[in-house]
C-alpha cells in the first residue's frame, strides 16, 4: 500500500481575526512554466478585538447587522447551523470598498474591481450548505475556484479543515491577501494561477466550489475531487438571447459508481475564464 501523498508546503500561511468570531467546535502558485511565487509572511495581530470596528456609513454595530443578515438567510431556507454560524462570524464589510460599506450586509452582490463582484451572502450560504450536504463534522480539504476579494474563502475556512483558494487575476489575489492580512486564518492558503486547472498539488479534495460559471466542469476539477467528494459550481445551461447566458447551480458528486449530477436553481456569476491576468 502506497504512503499518503504529502500536502504542499507554503512559505507562510495567511492568518486572520476570524478566530475571535469562530463558531464553536461541534501561497501563491505561479502560472505553469513560471518560477513559483512566494507568499509574503504576514504578521499576526498582537491581540484580538472584542468588537469589530463599525464600518463608516453603517448606522449600527456591524454585529447586529450581521445577525439580521443571518436571520434573513435562515428565513430563505438555509438551515445548516455551522453555515449560519460562519456567516455570522465573518465581517463582510472588511471585504468591500469603504464607499459600499453601508450595503455590506444586504443580500446583494457588490463590485470589487476588475469587472468582478462579491457574491450575495444568501448565495454564499446556499452553496456552502450544499457543499456540506448535512454532515455533522467539518469538511476536509476544500478547493475554491475564484478567490475574488476573499470573503467566501474566509467563510469556508470556518467550515473546513483546510482551504486552498485560487485566483487568476493578480489584482484580486493581492486584494484578497490585503483584506485577510489583519485576520488570523491559519488553514487558508491563497494561490495565484489558472483556476480551470485546479491545484493538483493539494488534491484530492473533499469539496470543490467555484465562483464563476462555464459551459462545462473542467476535467481537472473532477480528477482532483476525492471519491465521496462534492463539487458545487454555477453552470451555463442555456443562451439567454442578447442578455448573456443563463446559469444554474450544479451539484456534482463523485462516487465509486461514477459521477452523479444535479441541476438546481438559477444563479448569476461572472464567466469562467482560463489563463492569468
Amino acid at each position: 500500500m502506497s504512503s499518503p501523498k504529502p500536502r504542499p508546503s507554503f512559505p507562510a500561511s495567511l492568518n486572520n481575526t476570524l478566530a475571535s468570531n469562530r463558531p464553536s467546535p461541534r501561497g501563491a502558485v505561479a502560472p505553469v512554466g513560471a518560477e513559483p511565487a512566494r507568499v509574503q509572511p504576514i504578521q499576526k495581530a498582537s491581540h484580538l478585538p472584542t468588537k469589530a470596528p463599525m464600518p463608516q456609513g453603517l448606522g449600527m454595530d456591524s454585529g447586529a447587522v450581521r445577525a439580521a443578515m443571518v436571520r434573513k438567510i435562515a428565513a430563505s431556507g438555509v438551515a445548516d447551523e455551522q453555515v449560519l454560524a460562519a456567516m455570522g462570524a465573518v465581517e463582510r464589510h472588511r471585504f468591500v470598498d469603504s464607499a459600499l460599506a453601508n450595503q455590506a450586509y444586504e443580500d446583494t452582490s457588490l463590485p470589487i474591481g476588475l469587472g468582478q463582484t462579491i457574491s450575495k451572502p444568501g448565495v454564499v450560504a446556499r452553496m456552502a450548505e450544499l457543499l456540506r450536504n448535512g454532515r455533522a463534522d467539518k469538511l476536509g480539504r476544500v478547493l475554491e475556484i475564484g478567490t475574488g476579494c476573499g470573503y467566501q474563502a474566509a467563510v469556508l475556512s470556518l467550515l473546513a479543515d483546510e482551504v486552498y483558494s485560487i485566483e487568476r487575476l493578480r489584482g484580486l489575489h493581492d486584494k484578497a491577501r490585503d483584506n485577510l492580512r489583519a485576520l488570523r486564518v491559519p488553514n487558508l492558503h491563497l494561490l495565484f494561477g489558472d483556476g480551470m486547472e485546479g491545484f493538483a498539488r493539494g488534491a484530492p479534495y473533499a469539496a470543490i466550489i467555484a465562483a464563476a460559471g462555464g459551459d462545462a466542469v473542467p476535467q481537472a476539477w473532477i480528477d482532483q475531487l476525492a471519491v465521496g467528494g462534492r463539487l458545487v459550481a454555477p453552470l451555463v445551461v442555456a443562451s439567454n438571447g442578447g442578455h448573456g447566458q443563463a446559469q444554474a447551480l450544479l451539484v456534482l458528486d463523485k462516487t465509486t459508481q461514477g459521477i452523479r449530477q444535479s441541476i438546481l436553481e438559477a444563479v448569476h456569476f461572472v464567466p469562467l475564464k482560463s489563463g492569468v491576468a
